[in-house]
């Protein structure tokens, strides 16, 4: 296996640049891992809008969410010289200082301060190892004050634009609840109260994991073999109502639905050889690609991935790489959106 297996040609028009104007009004491309169409299929690749997954979520299934919530992490400062810096927060350490990625990172030094406006300043305490800082946030009221002050949503790197009072709200799914990402798990993105709520009607569970989603998510895997691509490391909870909920579901002969390449990371890191999930914390840094045996999922709904990424491979690990190129190819040619703002896969 090599990273060049993950290639693919997309028009960068196709780059979603803007939600859709209703989050559940984006199209779906359902792909079917059955070797023969099964009930609801005459293909195993078909065209939908996503209001059409409460239908495809059967009673009993689970339906496992990342609440995690996008914090403001880009913060744009002055340095004492004069010149413009930037500090994209990556993890809040538990001494209070952060991981921070900074631009000009030359001219980011241990002991300098940068000015973000009035009295909220950053101040740099350490150069790490991994070429990241170790940053304090100083300001009345704390850390969440001067992020609300301050803080800008930290768009993906592919969206050309300045974020927008509309990215506050569609930057987050409807249940956003526990800060700490520095990006949006994006499936969830298409989720409505409405169509969470139409998944119960049909008997199914909604159940919440946490996974905080750092800036490693956008990084392509540099590296021809990508057993040496190193994964950042992610903090995540899986609470017991959600091992509980996943336990129902199995034992009732339900399907496991994992809402994103996050959640399908949490469940695969903490799922017994079994298939057992248990209420967990702790920190993952598992990296799915072809030849991972999947325990813990059955179902996956995801956005269109970026070309050699460690996305990519995972979605490529559950379906295999051939399908998902080809149905990447078919999306393509029917001018489907593509990345964060974009449609979505549902993997059956």
């Amino acid at each position: 296996m090599k990273t060049s297996d993950f290639d693919y040609d997309l028009p960068s028009e196709l780059i979603a640049q803007a939600p859709a104007e209703r989050r559940d009004a984006s199209r779906l491309l359902v792909l079917s891992r059955e070797p023969a169409p099964i009930t609801h299929h005459s293909s195993l690749l078909t065209h939908h809008v996503f209001t059409d997954l409460a239908n495809l979520v059967q009673p009993g299934d689970v339906v496992v969410v990342n609440d995690s919530r996008v914090i403001p992490a880009r913060l744009l400062a002055t340095r004492s010289g004069g010149g413009a810096a930037e500090v994209l927060l990556v993890t809040r350490e538990a001494d209070g200082t952060w991981r921070a990625l900074v631009r000009p990172g030359s001219r980011i030094r241990a002991g300098g301060v940068l000015q973000l406006g009035g009295e909220d300043r950053i101040e740099v305490v350490e150069h790490l190892a991994t070429g990241e800082r170790r940053v304090r946030l100083v300001g009345d009221g704390g850390d969440a004050a001067v992020l609300a002050r301050r803080g800008r949503i930290p768009l993906p790197p592919y969206i050309r634009r300045a974020p927008t009072a509309l990215d506050a709200e569609r930057y987050q799914t409807v249940y956003a609840d526990v800060p700490g990402s520095v990006a949006a798990p994006t499936a969830g993105l298409h989720f409505t109260p409405a169509l969470l709520a139409a998944i119960e009607a049909r008997g199914a569970r909604v159940a919440r994991v946490t996974l905080h989603v750092g800036p490693g998510t956008f990084r392509p895997v540099a590296e021809e073999d990508p057993t040496k691509h190193h994964l950042d490391a992610e903090a995540y909870v899986v609470p017991e109502a959600a091992a509980a909920a996943i336990a129902t579901a199995r034992a009732g002969g339900g399907a496991v639905w994992a809402v994103g390449t996050t959640v399908t990371r949490t469940l695969e890191a903490c799922a017994a050889p079994d298939g057992t999930v248990s209420a967990a914390a702790g920190w993952t840094s598992l990296f799915i690609r072809p030849g991972h045996t999947f325990r813990a999922v059955d179902h996956l709904v995801t956005n269109f991935h970026l070309p050699r990424s460690t996305l990519l491979m995972l979605v490529a690990a559950f379906a295999g790489r051939e399908a998902v190129l080809a149905a990447y190819r078919e999306a393509v040619a029917r001018r489907y959106r593509f990345y964060s703002y974009g449609d979505a896969m549902a993997i059956l």
